[in-house]
């Protein structure tokens, strides 16, 4: 891959995917509350070494026939519960999450040309009580959830004319629940949404191994992955998937083309490809493997600098990382270039373990602040293998998350200066618990983070010690400046 391809890869913040794999801005689970809730057999996998299946497909019952309210709606309230119970400020107004969940469907239908005041409601439907009751409502909230059973009455009794399923308007009207709070990072994730931050954490999954942009009209590839099935069929940056395996993709969401690419290991699928320049839309038969995600990149550059890019802080992380740069100290450089930009973060034991690299034992990497005033110091371990080694860190808009504990961390310190531009400002601890059906996840914060001296960053950012901006033109000419000029820091301190 060339460093072109390289530099677009990182000015894509926020929609690079890795064929199913959401990797901006992911939140991060701290590992005391790891091990609580793995007591409870509640917590996500820290990593089996066995790639994540994706989830199965998802039952679409259309609207009309018969369906159990209560199971359907029972994720719903689970999620409400876990709510009530975990997020970092509390009380929360029942009446604003039954809007949300109102504006959740209302939205859903209006995006499928559907206006629910035009509806007619038939005879002899049940009334909203009797849908509240037959979804498993708690009796107390039944009122303030009123407004909502009336609109699914008319969504779900009504003649819509339009191809949606029960579980579809269930999921988006949770959505809309969890986004009532009015925090970016407390989400719902829908089950496909749920597996690619698996996947994005986990670092294997089956499938042909390409940074994929689901958003565009097309699912279209960023690049392949080095020694990647999809490199070997020779697919290239732009590529776009018009349909797989003969069925035309148009119109269809490009994260469930995703699915469609995925696959056991052995198996084959056959991708339509439209190519710029290319007169005529080809096939290419590739054939699936498991895909191991890198987690870094490493270089000797000019000056005996090295260099080492960190591309998320998932559960073998911390292992690569130190692999990586073992491998890098034994060429004795006279200094190091740590590339943080477009890392959207990760696991919070694993940025606490890398960061650990740098600092002497027992020093703070962050405070952790709780709704209920308590806080949590996590502390720098024994064993750092890089604790005088002269550094500077790369960041970019799209650093987030863990990515920002281990620069804020080294820069409070002074033990490395930033170069680049102002971090994303995540400075908030999420908790993700799955939810039960397969129905997806919540993403929930339980808690406020700051740097070793305190500061709070959140929608704030991490200001660079010197901001160098990285332009498409840059990308396009091949030119790196926060690169040149982290070298020429450590080449001519």
């Amino acid at each position: 891959m060339n460093r072109k391809t390289w530099l677009a890869i990182g000015l894509t913040t926020f929609v690079l995917i890795i064929l199913c794999i959401g990797v901006a801005s992911v939140g991060f689970i701290g590992y005391e509350a790891y091990q609580r809730l793995n007591s409870q057999g509640l917590a996500p996998s820290l990593g089996s070494g066995q790639p994540v299946q994706p989830p199965p497909t998802q039952a679409s019952t259309p609207i009309g026939a018969e369906i159990d309210l209560a199971a359907l709606f029972n994720p719903f309230w689970e999620a409400r519960t876990l709510l009530h119970d975990n997020y970092v400020q509390q009380p929360i107004a029942e009446a604003v999450l039954a809007q949300g969940a109102l504006d959740g469907l209302t939205a859903t239908l209006e995006a499928a040309g559907i206006d629910l005041a035009a509806l007619d409601l038939p005879a002899g439907a049940p009334a909203p009580e009797e849908l509240a009751a037959e979804a498993g409502s708690p009796v107390e909230i039944t009122a303030q959830y009123h407004e909502f059973w009336l609109a699914w009455q008319k969504a779900t009794y009504a003649d819509l004319g339009a191809d949606l399923s029960y579980e579809i308007l269930m999921q988006e009207s949770l959505r809309g629940l969890v986004a009532s709070l009015g925090d970016r990072h407390t989400t719902y994730m829908n089950p496909d949404e749920f597996y690619q931050t698996q996947v994005s954490l986990d670092g294997n999954y089956e499938g042909i191994g390409a940074w994929v942009d689901p958003s565009a009209e097309y699912l279209t590839i960023i690049a392949p992955m080095e020694g990647s099935p999809a490199e070997a069929a020779g697919l290239l940056p732009g590529d776009r998937v018009i349909a797989v395996d003969g069925d035309d993709m148009t119109g269809v969401d490009g994260n469930l083309v995703i699915r469609r690419v995925l696959g056991p290991a052995g198996s084959n699928v056959i991708l339509t490809i439209d190519r710029d320049g290319v007169s005529e839309p080809f096939d290419v038969t590739i054939t699936r493997a498991r895909i191991v995600i890198p987690t870094t990149r490493t270089e000797m550059l000019e000056g005996n600098i090295a260099y080492l890019q960190l591309y998320n802080f998932g559960a073998d992380s911390p292992e690569q990382f130190r692999s990586a740069l073992e491998s890098l100290l034994v060429e004795n450089p006279e200094g190091l270039i740590l590339d943080l930009r477009n890392n959207g973060g990760g696991y919070l034991h694993a940025a606490v373990s890398i960061t650990s690299e740098f600092l002497p034992q027992g020093q703070t990497i962050l405070i952790e602040e709780f709704g209920d005033g308590s806080v949590q110091d996590y502390t720098s371990r024994a064993g750092g293998i890089a604790l005088e080694i002269p550094v500077v860190v790369l960041v970019s808009p799209g650093s987030a998350s863990a990515a920002e504990i281990l620069a804020g961390a080294l820069q409070d310190y002074e033990r490395a200066v930033l170069v680049g531009e102002i971090t994303f400002g995540k400075g908030s601890v999420q908790l993700p618990l799955e939810l039960s059906g397969q129905q997806g996840a919540l993403r929930i914060t339980i808690a406020r983070w700051l740097t070793p001296l305190e500061r709070h960053i959140q929608d704030l950012g991490l200001e660079p010690d010197y901001l160098v901006p990285l332009t498409e033109e840059d990308v396009e000419f091949e030119l790196d400046p926060q690169l040149d000029f982290a070298l020429d820091l450590l080449t001519n301190p």
